[in-house]
């Protein structure tokens, strides 16, 4: 028989990087796990999270389309969901009319549409039982104009904006909403965006299994927010005073293409 003492985590993107982390640490402290990706590396991440004790199911998906979140809330299969980690997502580089659109849409329906409505589903679930913890990979790219990455900034803006706002709202609901929120982690993001050619894509960047703690233990608090590393907390408050335009233009610095090192 199934040990159904242990609580159910789901964790999107969770074939590598800060997903395959935090679904590392659900692991570890007592969750089981229904996972996915857009990869078929999801799941050899089963059979790690696996060896560490949990029952995990694992799914292949795309999660920027409506019938993938539907296919991953089926798997679901009526268990109550003790915390909701929202972490797919990728991004884009190059300038925003060089891109082809359909690749910017993409972006946008995985990190904004996608996200909310996995978190409108299972967030009902929640509220009608009184208790959960939802967990949003936002980005400290949501405090800046984003030039050159302009469709991801813009979607982590809507990112971490939602989450204070779901939040709020929820209160008095008994579940609790977290927005995480990295700056340039060690990740396969920078290779997927096309990036690796730019100063922020070739600058040392922080490791996903400390961003992913920072963010877990801040989950298990009931934390709103988490910027994890004192220099990415200094960048949020450094764009909070400094004037949009100027913003816009220190980002071009670090992601046009072609300016990281030759």
């Amino acid at each position: 028989m199934p040990d159904t003492s242990r609580p159910l985590a789901i964790v999107t993107g969770a074939s590598t990087g800060i997903g395959y982390e935090l679904a590392k640490l659900c692991a570890e402290n007592g969750y089981d796990l229904l996972i996915a990706a857009d990869q078929a590396a999801i799941r050899d991440a089963a059979k790690d999270f696996e060896s560490l004790g949990a029952a995990v199911d694992a799914l292949e998906v795309d999660l920027a389309t409506i019938e993938g979140v539907d296919k991953l809330y089926a798997a679901v299969k009526g268990r109550p969901v003790g915390a909701l980690l929202a972490n797919a997502g990728h991004g884009l580089g190059h300038a925003f009319l060089d891109e082809d659109f359909a690749q910017a849409r993409h972006v946008i329906d995985t990190n904004i549409t996608g996200t909310i409505y996995l978190i409108h589903k299972v967030g009902r679930d929640m509220r009608e039982r009184g208790e959960g913890r939802i967990l949003i990979t936002g980005s400290i790219a949501g405090f800046m104009p984003g030039s050159f990455q302009a469709v991801y900034n813009g979607t982590k803006a809507f990112i971490d904006s939602f989450s204070f706002a779901l939040r709020n709202e929820l209160k008095d609901a008994g579940v609790t909403v977290t927005c995480l929120m990295p700056g340039a982690t060690d990740t396969e993001f920078f290779e997927r965006a096309d990036m690796l050619d730019t100063q922020v894509g070739q600058d040392k960047k922080d490791d996903p299994a400390d961003v992913a703690k920072v963010g877990f233990d801040a989950m298990m608090r009931g934390d709103g927010d988490v910027v994890s590393g004192w220099k990415n907390k200094f960048t949020t408050v450094l764009a909070s005073v400094t004037p949009a335009g100027m913003l816009a233009q220190q980002h071009r610095k670090m992601a046009e293409p072609g300016s990281g090192k030759k």
